[in-house]
């Protein structure tokens, strides 16, 4: 792999299109920023609307190409593992780049990138199990079948907060069922996309069957979304960004599958050790700086155990190392974008206004090694209300209220008490009561006794504002896939469809 933390290193990245690297039609580059410092580190290419459709006509391309189309499932499945293979190969340069690129721990991106190819391996055996079905027919000498086959282009649009990992639950099984892709990272942390490119190319895909085109969403991602050639348009990203890209597939007829913001209800009863549930919300809110769409950022405590675990949760906290990510101790690195930075600083200082106390943290960290870089201090706001504008905006940040709560059913009506739906979690011993909040939780994901446990095998998505269309296990295999009816008379015989008389 070429692409490494080195050779970006003050370098211009270009577009991935039809199997090679080409420049923009522009000529444009815009700076990707290391959240340590602040400063430009690399540039990457800004793709217009010509680089858009000339990655579209390639992928269509690669779509009708005998090489692709009429690769058996097991070959297509091969590919895919052969994938994983070179992955698992580059893990540990993949995370120091996304590290780089982002800001989140080494350790993290590490752990991820030596993960993810689990996942690539897991849908290349789904390859061949992709069945159509037989329908009985009330008439003889005929077979009426159903098939899958792939859907198409698929375009694209991935975050900054984790690219490749959440680009793995798409892509995987897009490239396992026999789609082509069109891929947009976010133009704040592109260059990890970039490298996979270079190793889907040389894993053995046909050219154009995977292609990357980078730059602003306001040009690159309205193009690809707009696109009359595009057959579904996968996005991870902000709601409001959620809408526009919705309507924009919507006027080509074209579905979407969205993975939108989330403000996440943390609930804790009585009846938990108090030392494991304040781990499991510390991980659920502070881990990544908070920079997760789960983020449980709501915290919702029973009356009776309140003032203790919020003794015990800003003791904790208090623990927290925010610094460096390459530093082995560090626990908290920056966040990605300044204005990011700025986000959260606006949102904690809205709560106070609204009446929230600062418990722990509330600012910068003071510490002079890391004023250049986009860091906040893990922070905590007590006498939250729900109807406040920090527990009703997603933040994205390593911030979380935490209010109390005296009944079950006040609970629920809390949790439940807000636009988005994508995950939430409880801490209780009581099995009946867990299973109670399973049920009545509006959300597409509920942890019990644990947060932010993901499995690529387990279909999950949001409700509500939190987007639509499911991801992982078989269920995005016909996430990806299109049913074709197919029915096939063998009497040998076709009755004049006039002869017939009524009695």
């Amino acid at each position: 792999m070429q692409t490494t933390v080195k050779t970006l290193e003050g370098s211009r990245q270009n577009l991935f299109i039809g199997g090679d690297f080409v420049q923009p039609e522009s000529g444009v580059y815009i700076p990707s920023y290391d959240p340590t410092n602040g400063a430009a580190w690399y540039q990457l290419a800004d793709a217009n609307e010509a680089d858009v459709d000339k990655a579209v006509k390639a992928a269509r391309a690669a779509l009708v190409n005998p090489a692709w189309r009429r690769m058996t499932q097991t070959d297509r499945g091969k590919l895919v593992r052969r994938l994983a293979e070179l992955v698992t190969e580059h893990a540990d340069e993949l995370a120091m780049i996304e590290t780089r690129d982002n800001g989140k721990l080494l350790k993290e991106m590490l752990a991820q990138m030596r993960a993810m190819p689990d996942a690539y391996t897991y849908f290349a055996g789904m390859a061949d199990k992709l069945q159509g079905d037989t329908i009985p027919v009330n008439k003889l000498d005929m077979i009426n079948f159903n098939m899958r086959e792939p859907l198409g282009v698929i375009a694209m649009i991935t975050p900054w907060n984790s690219p490749l990992m959440l680009l793995t639950g798409t892509l995987a099984p897009c490239l396992a069922i026999g789609n082509t892709v069109v891929i947009k990272p976010s133009e704040h942390a592109s260059a990890s996309t970039l490298a996979l490119a270079e190793l889907i190319a040389k894993a053995g895909f046909p050219a154009g069957v995977v292609n990357v085109v980078t730059g602003n969403g306001a040009t690159a991602g309205e193009a690809l979304t707009r696109h009359k050639d595009i057959a579904k348009v996968v996005f991870t990203g902000s709601t409001q960004t959620g809408r526009r890209i919705a309507g924009n597939a919507a006027a080509n007829l074209v579905p979407c599958q969205m993975e939108l913001g989330g403000k996440s209800p943390h609930v804790v009863f009585g009846d938990v050790k108090i030392e494991r549930a304040v781990n499991g919300v510390v991980a659920g809110v502070f881990a990544a700086a908070g920079q997760t769409c789960v983020a449980g950022s709501r915290c919702f405590v029973e009356t009776n155990i309140y003032d203790e675990f919020m003794d015990a949760l800003v003791e904790r906290t208090r623990r927290i190392k925010v610094g460096h990510p390459l530093d082995d101790d560090t626990d908290v690195g920056p966040l990605a974008l300044s204005a990011q930075l700025e986000k959260v600083e606006g949102y904690v200082a809205s709560g106070v206004r609204d009446g929230a106390k600062v418990a722990i943290g509330g600012c910068r960290p003071q510490s002079e090694d890391l004023a250049r870089g986009w860091y906040y201090e893990p922070t905590i706001l007590s006498d939250a209300q729900n109807d406040m504008g920090f527990m009703r905006d997603e933040i994205f940040g390593p911030v979380v209220g935490v209010m109390p709560f005296s009944s079950e059913e006040e609970m629920i009506t809390l949790a439940n008490d807000t636009n988005y739906g994508l995950a939430s979690g409880i801490w209780t011993q009581d099995i009946d009561r867990a299973m109670r909040f399973a049920r009545n939780i509006d959300a597409g994901t509920v942890w019990v006794n644990t947060y932010r446990s993901a499995a690529y095998m387990s279909s999950n998505g949001g409700f509500k504002e939190s987007g639509y269309g499911r991801r992982g296990g078989f269920d995005v295999m016909r996430e990806f896939s299109r049913s074709k009816n197919v029915v096939i008379d063998y009497s040998g015989a076709m009755q004049d469809p006039f002869v017939i008389r009524l009695k």
